[in-house]
């Protein structure tokens, strides 16, 4: 069992090293990489947008109830930051988009491999591979941080609403002060972790979408096989970037 196992994650890191040459080995599927960036990008806006402002409302009173304790309510708006710029913003987006762009990938792909769609697509001389893989990661890769940086604005603009009902503070002053105390080595790191996020998250569903197998029982499995194990390795691998992140900013 365990041989089998490593065996797996052999295929598995093959599998992405594969990746990461073609992604960077012209020809580029430029087109196809932007409608994938259009499904699984911009469609995603509207649950990104949403959950950072939920996430936003929702820190702000815990650390208003936290800060009141010691009379510091006026470091609400650069707490809240942080937390959402350093940490929750990246990994709660990462969390959101395993669930709906890895489900949505191992499925569509297994879909494909179960009906012998990308059998015909080799039939015509079309490298499946970067057709069908290598555009959905570049896309991924890219969309991560833009909706990360979404994630925190709408987090940021949720703490603003939950703070001017209590308070009345006005939006400029919010916003002034919480950003007051954020540099470029808080920001620029961990939106760019995201990348990574992005990598692991279209990988793993293409991963075990093309190697599909028992027709449409195979086809669900592979989908919540995607959501589970890139948001294991996403969870994991943010441990490992956070430390790394630390030690290059101190």
């Amino acid at each position: 069992m365990i041989v089998s196992w490593l065996e797996g994650v052999a295929r598995a890191a093959r599998f992405a090293g594969r990746v990461l040459v073609e992604a960077v080995r012209p020809p580029f599927e430029g087109r196809e990489t932007l409608r994938h960036l259009y499904e699984l990008g911009v469609r995603s806006v509207p649950l990104i947008a949403a959950a950072g402002f939920a996430v936003g409302v929702v820190l702000s009173m815990h650390t208003r109830s936290s800060m009141a304790r010691f009379g510091a309510e006026a470091l609400i708006p650069a707490g809240l930051a942080i937390v959402l710029i350093r940490e929750t913003g990246p990994l709660v987006s990462g969390l959101l988009l395993s669930g709906r762009i890895g489900a949505g990938i191992g499925a569509e792909l297994g879909a494909m491999k179960v009906t012998e769609q990308i059998d015909a697509l080799e039939a015509v001389a079309v490298d499946s591979f970067r057709y069908l893989v290598v555009t959905r990661v570049v896309a991924c890769v890219v969309a991560l941080p833009l909706l990360t940086t979404l994630m925190n604005f709408t987090g940021m603009l949720g703490g603003w609403v939950a703070e001017s009902i209590i308070t009345g503070m006005p939006i400029g002053t919010y916003f002034r002060q919480a950003f007051q105390p954020i540099q470029f080595s808080d920001l620029i790191p961990a939106t760019l972790k995201t990348t990574v996020f992005g990598f692991i998250i279209a990988t793993v569903a293409s991963y075990l979408g093309v190697n599909t197998t028992r027709g449409t029982e195979g086809v669900g499995q592979a989908s919540t096989r995607s959501v589970v194990a890139s948001s294991i390795l996403l969870i994991a691998t943010n441990v490992l970037l956070v430390r790394l992140i630390q030690f290059v900013y101190p």
